[in-house]
């Protein structure tokens, strides 16, 4: 899916996605049901690239 943030008229702001099927979709949603990680990394989106985020371990 592709996950993006919209602004409206009105200026509220949510997310939209366009996913490839239904399946995708409803994945989506369960992620965002379970658990969201939001990070900031602003070089990464200056520079157009971005490291690898190594998957969280258990402890």
């Amino acid at each position: 899916c592709l996950l993006k943030a919209v602004t409206t008229a009105e200026g509220k702001t949510h997310f939209e996605s366009d996913c490839l099927d239904k399946e995708s979709r409803d994945q989506l949603g369960a992620i965002f049901e379970e658990e969201a990680v939001l990070r900031i990394t602003p070089k990464a989106f200056m520079e157009g690239t971005m490291d690898p985020i190594p998957e969280p371990t258990e402890s």
